[in-house]
């Protein structure tokens, strides 16, 4: 079983920062791409920011040039550095990622795991 846990959430007045972490843990083989999404009260799960086993990065519009999403593959760790924080980037933010497992008879299989959720909250 493999788990996600969130953390660096918070409050913050607008134009301030946050980075929020996600590690990884259980019997992974590989990890093939971690991402954030996040969801406002009212609205649909959105992506963010997301990062394959290559580090190439797609990121939302209203990500760009202010968030940064980066990964330790040694820690099984992405984060996501936000700045310059506005009171729209309020939500739950949660944590994906797709991962590979090694089965008995050493049989290869793909999963999906999200995170539990982090609260960020920006007041204006």
């Amino acid at each position: 079983q493999v788990q996600l846990v969130e953390s660096g959430g918070g409050l913050v007045q607008a134009g301030g920062s946050l980075r929020l972490s996600c590690a990884a843990s259980g019997s992974i083989f590989s990890i093939n791409g971690m991402g954030w999404h996040r969801q406002a009260p009212g609205k649909q799960r959105e992506l963010v920011a997301a990062i394959t086993s290559g580090d190439r990065t797609n990121y939302a519009d209203s990500a760009k040039g202010r968030f940064t999403i980066s990964r330790d593959k040694a820690k099984n760790t992405v984060y996501l550095q936000m700045n310059s924080l506005k009171p729209e980037d309020t939500a739950v933010y949660y944590c994906n990622a797709d991962y590979t497992i090694m089965k008995p008879g050493g049989l290869k299989a793909d999963f999906g795991s999200w995170g539990q959720g982090t609260q960020v909250t920006v007041s204006s």
